[in-house]
């Protein structure tokens, strides 16, 4: 935040910005861990465990991702907030490295959640496994990344000028 208490795109080294990208690369780690174990021993209480953390990064995942969005919803009043930019840190929302850590994480959230459903594709012979909740974890990338590039990232401003009667968004002017 800067000194009038506006979240300010160019403070990437704020403690709220390096707890997102912990976070994430703190559950990320577990969970890539608990899906191994569970993949190679693939037995209670391993499986038990493989979809507690897999539930429990998915839901730390929503509510990045409301928080984020919630933000950005606020933010895009101001500023040119783009789906891609804000949940893919692309076009210079946010640092490179900050870019690389936080879409890697991301890309080992569904590599893992992927690979270890597809290799362990049955429990106890019937169709479908346990593993399979891990496909819900790359929720937490995508939620992280929104709530980071909201928090913490840099868009264009807003166009404010009307061109030719009409608002810069498209919208009818009543619409805000």
């Amino acid at each position: 935040m800067n000194m009038n208490g506006n979240i300010d795109g160019n403070d990437m080294n704020s403690t709220a910005g390096s707890t997102i990208v912990g976070t994430n690369a703190l559950l990320t780690a577990v969970f890539v861990v608990s899906a191994v174990i569970s993949t190679v021993i693939f037995d209670q209480p391993w499986k038990a465990v493989a979809v507690a953390v897999a539930i429990a990064c998915f839901t730390v995942g929503v509510v990045a991702f409301l928080w984020g969005y919630f933000a950005a919803v606020q933010r895009s009043r101001r500023d040119d907030i783009a789906v891609a930019a804000l949940y893919f840190l692309v076009d210079g929302v946010a640092p490179r490295s900050i870019a690389r850590v936080m879409n890697g994480l991301l890309t080992v959230q569904v590599t893992v959640g992927l690979v270890t459903a597809i290799v362990r594709g049955s429990t106890d012979g019937e169709p479908g496994s346990t593993l399979a909740f891990g496909i819900l974890v790359p929720m937490l990338g995508l939620g992280s990344n929104g709530l980071w590039g909201a928090l913490h990232g840099t868009f264009r401003p807003r166009a404010t000028e009307v061109h030719g009667g009409e608002p810069p968004n498209g919208q009818d002017e009543s619409h805000d």
